[in-house]
């Protein structure tokens, strides 16, 4: 091979290789769009570390009225634990309580369910990286579906609105945990401890 080529293709691998290293890198956080009526009380739950439980209070208002069958059911509050410290209810405490504890390394990274335009979050589905799902409410109206934009993301937090009766509107929140010695912190955190300040 000439001198000329060999130099050339050193000099396009170069090229190739420094524009890789220049690409930006992802945001290691994404955002899955509210859903629901939103009317209400705004909350985005919040804590240090991984989630490790959950807890979901449903209602379930079946009735029959002239021989028509009628389904209310509805969301009426949650509440996440971080770590060993439970968030605040957002929401009431109202309705049949569905609880689930998540084992070591296990996360939630499906957030899905059914929500009614006019007024409730009708079903909640947590779904964890091990397969197991917390699933509360009735399969009524609009269905929804969210999952991390990014691979190895997992559930930070919920946000949306709720008002006396149950919540209205739910999104979710993905990023990566970062686990510290016995802590755990947020990715966040962590790039804060090694990003110099000036």
């Amino acid at each position: 091979m000439p001198p000329f080529c060999r130099m050339f293709s050193i000099l396009v691998v170069t090229v190739f290789l420094a524009s890789c290293l220049a690409m930006p890198i992802k945001d290691p956080y994404s955002y899955s769009s509210a859903v629901g009526q939103g009317g209400g009380t705004p909350f985005a739950s919040y804590g240090e570390g991984r989630i490790t439980a959950v807890r979901v209070w449903e209602i379930n208002n079946n009735y029959y009225y002239n021989y028509n069958y009628n389904s209310n059911a509805y969301i009426s509050g949650f509440q996440l634990r971080y770590g060993s410290t439970w968030s605040p209810v957002f929401g009431r405490e109202g309705g049949e309580k569905q609880e689930m504890e998540l084992f070591n390394d296990e996360s939630i990274v499906e957030v899905s369910g059914k929500y009614n335009p006019a007024d409730y979050i009708c079903k909640l589905v947590l779904t964890t990286n091990m397969g197991r799902t917390l699933s509360a409410g009735l399969p009524n109206q609009v269905s929804f579906n969210f999952y991390p934009a990014n691979m190895g993301n997992e559930l930070r937090l919920l946000s949306g609105r709720f008002n006396g009766a149950g919540i209205t509107s739910i999104g979710a929140h993905w990023g990566l945990v970062y686990m510290e010695g016995a802590g755990n912190s947020t990715l966040e955190t962590a790039l804060e401890t090694v990003t110099p300040t000036s």
